[in-house]
């Protein structure tokens, strides 16, 4: 495949920052939102402003979230998450920047990984702002709704679930053990900005870079898509690896359509020093 030479030609030069999305973690058994597996079709994400303004929609999201975090925790790193701690293992990695909540680069043995849209491993209060692990508050859940028997008709995209309504009105949703404000994933929903800084730590990550090797996101969203933008515009290389069409295929100088976990893997069999 001449797109895999010349890939491999890309990555092999180094100081390449990755930028991740859904569409790596499809094959971990989590689905997208707009790539092949894509969900948006059926299953609308929450917003913040929905969130944190109406009880019951918080409520059926604990719920639906209380069983999709199950997902979460069983998924495992696929070929791609391995690839890409391997070419970092390699030194040819300047960064990580990943839009996925789910934890997978650092279960594959990534470091340094940017999270940003944060993850689903942690729980913030609005009220205080205490941050604390998620698997204390799924604790938590489970001790109030001891005889819940909620079952997941469908798994969507971040640990969501599809769960009937009367199963949602039975869910006892629990506040800040500190404070009693609400608690949210620590994760960016749709409608919340990400954090200024964070932002300003991958255009710095981006600017410093060689090169940018887009993986696995159709780039729909603004919030990874600017980085592609700032990229073309210091004159760095772009190399894009998705299924389907992304909003940056006319800025990258490399595109392959094709399966990810099968293609980076390749790409590290032609990285890894000749013997």
């Amino acid at each position: 495949m001449r797109e895999l030479e010349s890939l491999v030609s890309f990555v092999s030069d180094g100081a390449v920052v990755v930028l991740s999305g859904a569409g790596l973690s499809t094959e971990s058994g989590i689905p997208d939102y707009r790539g092949p597996t894509g969900a948006l079709r059926r299953s609308l994400p929450m917003t913040y402003q929905l969130f944190t303004g109406d009880a019951p929609a918080r409520q059926r999201y604990w719920a639906r979230s209380h069983l999709g975090w199950r997902t979460i925790t069983g998924a495992l790193p696929n070929d791609g998450h391995l690839a890409v701690a391997e070419v970092q293992s390699l030194g040819l990695l300047a960064g990580i920047v990943t839009q996925n909540v789910d934890g997978l680069h650092q279960a594959a043995r990534a470091h340094s990984v940017i999270e940003l849209h944060g993850g689903l491993d942690r729980v913030i209060c609005l009220g205080c702002g205490t941050r604390s692990a998620r698997t204390e508050l799924h604790e938590r859940l489970a001790a109030a709704n001891r005889g819940w028997t909620g079952l997941a008709t469908a798994t969507n995209p971040d640990g969501d679930v599809d769960l009937s309504e009367a199963a949602v009105q039975e869910f006892v949703a629990v506040d800040c053990s500190r404070c009693g404000g609400l608690l949210k994933p620590d994760v960016v929903f749709f409608g919340e900005n990400v954090p200024r800084e964070r932002v300003d730590s991958v255009y710095a990550l981006v600017e410093s870079a060689r090169a940018l090797l887009v993986l696995g996101s159709s780039l729909t969203v603004a919030s990874g898509l600017r980085f592609v933008h700032r990229a073309a515009a210091l004159g760095r290389p772009v190399a894009i690896v998705n299924q389907g069409v992304t909003r940056g295929d006319d800025l990258s100088s490399i595109k392959v359509d094709a399966p990810l976990g099968p293609t980076l893997m390749r790409l590290v069999g032609g990285l890894r020093p000749r013997k």
